[in-house]
């Protein structure tokens, strides 16, 4: 069976293209992170929402007309990665480009599912790219139907790259509530936490100084999180000061991107918004992760008082070492 699907975009054929190829685009509407190398036989993954991973190979390019690839999931639906075909033309008219999907190779359970998925994500586009302030957040990233450290960072990245996205060059300067660390020396300490960590799983990274914050941090986390799913939370990782227990460096990934989420959108002055699914597993990955031998080392301040009224996300600010209170 086959889904097929037409919606106006009010952008040029090129613009529209590049909504649909490009990682820093998709994001915007799709994905929570992306993979693509863009070459007839070149590769993508997508994140689509925290722990379901799309996957396929690119079998026809034209800039600004038509993209096929193939398509499927790394688990999940028993459609496997190069399983069935999407096929996107974009056809320019009077107003701006029409395009149109199709995803052949569906039994009718699958083309179903997949009716839902694309209907969100296609009004998600057309959001994106009519609207000044784009698609905004996918309620669906929120928060993941089955929870564990891998779909809790991806969730956790999708809020830390939608604080990131809303930087401005004014705010480089800025205090955070990581003691020490403008919000620009707070992305250079991010970066290179990332950076230590994807090395430490040999995971292939560049590190882009030059990138707008959330491309740089996305580019980061992308790889390491992929690299990391695939080898598993068994035994070890040498970290290069120490040999790490696998789910301890998960926690340390889960922290640096929600904690430090936190910390940007405080002195960017945004609220930051984050399902207490996350947050509360995240907590427990806290009190895993943190120590009383890694807070006296400096890493992180005492635990701090909140109110009782105070909710998870502030808990665990608290327990990190920051101040939730007035």
């Amino acid at each position: 069976m086959n889904f097929t699907k037409t919606v106006h975009l009010p952008v040029g054929a090129d613009e529209a293209f590049a909504l649909i190829t490009q990682p820093e685009r998709l994001r915007r509407w799709q994905t929570v992170a992306a993979r693509v190398d863009l070459r007839v036989g070149g590769d993508y993954r997508w994140t689509v929402t925290p722990g379901h991973h799309a996957a396929g190979t690119f079998l026809e390019i034209e800039p600004g007309k038509r993209v096929v690839f193939t398509w499927g999931w790394e688990s999940g639906m028993e459609l496997a990665p190069g399983a069935s075909t999407v096929t996107i033309t974009l056809e320019p008219d009077a107003d701006g480009t029409l395009l149109t999907l199709e995803h052949g190779g569906l039994n009718e359970a699958q083309a179903a599912a997949h009716a839902e998925g694309w209907n969100h994500y296609l009004d998600r586009l057309t959001a994106e790219s009519s609207s000044p302030t784009g698609a905004g957040p996918d309620d669906w990233a929120a928060a993941p139907a089955s929870i564990d450290p891998f779909s809790a960072a991806e969730a956790s990245l999708a809020v830390l790259q939608g604080v990131l996205h809303w930087l401005t060059p004014a705010d480089r300067e800025k205090p955070t509530p990581c003691e020490d660390f403008t919000a620009h020396g707070l992305l250079e300490h991010l970066a290179a936490s990332l950076t230590g960590i994807a090395t430490a799983l040999g995971a292939p990274i560049t590190d882009r100084h030059d990138a707008a914050p959330e491309v740089r941090i996305a580019d980061l986390a992308q790889p390491l999180l992929e690299t990391f799913s695939r080898r598993g939370l068994g035994g070890t990782i040498d970290m290069g000061f120490a040999e790490l227990p696998a789910p301890v460096v998960a926690g340390i990934v889960n922290l640096e991107l929600l904690v430090h989420a936190w910390d940007f959108a405080q002195a960017s002055g945004q609220t930051l918004v984050v399902s207490e699914v996350v947050t509360e597993y995240v907590r427990v990955l806290a009190r895993e992760t943190i120590s009383e031998q890694v807070r006296a080392g400096g890493s992180f301040a005492a635990i701090q008082p909140t109110a009782e009224t105070a909710g998870s996300l502030e808990r665990l600010m608290a327990f990190t070492g920051r101040s939730v209170t007035a």
